[in-house]
């Protein structure tokens, strides 16, 4: 009975193999010559837009010549860019690029639009100053955001990094599948665990590189997380319960962090209660009264 069944399903595997190889034989050659002689891949709309933004980013970079700066300056806006997730070699070059690049096309619009024409020292000055400093604003606000996404998603990636080290990994590989599992979910977490990982397997000590996180990120949490990891390596301590009770302080102190802002909104609702609602209640609980009071003074009077 076995030796019918095998020989079924030889023969089947044998004819699916056939048909597969007759209706994708054009497909296999096209291939086949594709690797032989390559040919020059049509242009796509999205490596049009690549092309574009380089482009662009190699016309900044060269403006950012006109302003002197100096090297501690250009380290200040280094670090900056890091802690903004900025680390390519040309991020300085196209940071002050946009700053001389910026005031000039405000004046232009200024110019275009007419705004000029009311005041032309004022709005050029406005213009001027806003397309200076507005890079400075908008990275300031993006280190922020960043910052408080790496605090809000640093407990979700302790709870991966306890399993992980629960399931039988080291600290290093946990490490390194927390930061592929979780780009997804949080990827400007495991981008820094990324490089850690990449530290650590170009020969630098775990402490370092983990010290190097805390500098990178200039989190408050990540600091105390890098103290008390490099404490539990030091003193050899277990890391599973280090990282546990550190994730369980995290999570106590969002909630108490909620808890604090649900307070505060009493006294924060003061100001518009005083300024918006009350007067437009006083006007609709008043307002027929004092009416009503104007009108029987008139025929009193008359």
């Amino acid at each position: 009975m076995l030796i019918p069944i095998f020989a079924f399903v030889v023969i089947f595997l044998l004819i699916g193999s056939g048909g597969l190889l007759l209706f994708y034989r054009e497909a296999m050659l096209q291939r086949i010559a594709d690797v032989i002689n390559p040919q020059p891949k049509p242009k796509t709309l999205l490596g049009t837009i690549q092309q574009a933004g380089l482009s662009v980013s190699a016309v900044v970079e060269h403006f950012e010549r006109v302003l002197p700066k100096s090297q501690a300056e250009v380290s200040v806006v280094e670090q900056r860019l890091i802690r903004g997730g900025f680390r390519s070699e040309n991020a300085v070059k196209i940071f002050y690029g946009t700053k001389v690049i910026l005031p000039i096309l405000l004046c232009v619009v200024s110019l275009v639009s007419g705004l000029a024409s009311l005041s032309p020292f004022f709005v050029y000055g406005i213009a001027l100053v806003l397309g200076f400093l507005g890079p400075d604003f908008w990275l300031g606000r993006h280190i922020k955001s960043r910052q408080a996404k790496i605090r809000r998603g640093l407990p979700d990636v302790l709870d991966l990094l306890i399993i992980c080290i629960e399931a039988g990994l080291s600290m290093d590989q946990a490490t390194a599948r927390t930061s592929q599992e979780l780009v997804k979910a949080q990827p400007e977490l495991c981008d820094e665990l990324s490089l850690v990982v990449l530290e650590q397997r170009a020969g630098r000590p775990r402490a370092d590189a983990w010290k190097h996180l805390a500098e990178r990120t200039d989190v408050d949490v990540v600091r105390n997380l890098v103290s008390m990891l490099v404490q539990s390596e030091q003193f050899g301590t277990s890391v599973a319960k280090t990282l546990r009770t550190h994730s369980d302080t995290l999570r106590t102190k969002r909630v108490q962090q909620v808890e604090e802002a649900a307070a505060k909104t009493t006294i924060k609702l003061v100001f518009p209660l005083v300024l918006f609602i009350f007067p437009a209640l006083f006007l609709v609980t008043l307002g027929p009264a004092a009416i009503m009071m104007s009108e029987s003074f008139k025929e009193l009077l008359h």
